[in-house]
């Protein structure tokens, strides 16, 4: 089930989720907008020119009021929210439709697990052939609420647990890395 406003207030003014800092006009009909940090991230490059998911990955970060992204480029930025969410509720992040009809993809590879505790990495693509102008705390997405039919047996506590800022992938650290299996 999709949370209304109503509930979303009402889970915020019983402290059962945490989404700061929060402008009350954040809060939309079956959303909350969330809003663009200051925190962008890089791939850095390699000798040869190619990222494995057995190595970590370095990555080159700023702290800046603006970035320009670059036609083509992708990087990883941050929410200016930190959230935690309770054991019986996910979360969906959607771009803002006004920002993809300019040709910028906004993706946080799926939705927030319950039990997620941080800000969210947002990967940011410019699809268009002219660089776009980011600023901090413009809408840049929202999140979609839903509840879960009962709490999770094993609610989210993994490799990005707690993360501020841009936070690169961490992929290396799975333990599922059986090279053979399917």
């Amino acid at each position: 089930m999709i949370l209304s406003d109503q509930t979303i207030r009402k889970m915020l003014d019983e402290k059962n989720l945490t989404i700061a800092p929060l402008n009350p006009g954040q809060i939309q009909p079956a959303s909350v907008d969330i809003r663009l940090g200051n925190t962008f991230s890089v791939v850095e490059d390699t000798s040869t020119g190619i990222i494995t998911l057995d190595h970590s990955i370095r990555y080159k970060t700023i702290e800046a009021d603006t970035y320009l992204i670059l036609p083509g480029q992708f990087v990883l930025a941050t929410t200016m929210e930190y959230f935690e969410l309770p054991d019986d509720l996910t979360a969906f992040v959607e771009g803002r439709s006004s920002l993809g009809r300019m040709g910028l993809f906004i993706q946080n590879a799926g939705w927030v697990d319950p039990g997620f505790r941080g800000e969210i990495t947002l990967e940011l693509y410019n699809a268009n052939r002219f660089a776009i102008e980011l600023k901090v705390g413009r809408r840049i997405g929202q999140l979609v609420f839903a509840r879960m039919d009962t709490p999770a047996l094993r609610p989210y506590n993994g490799k990005y647990q707690g993360q501020t800022g841009a936070t690169g992938s961490r992929v290396y650290m799975d333990s599922d890395m059986n090279h053979g299996g399917s």
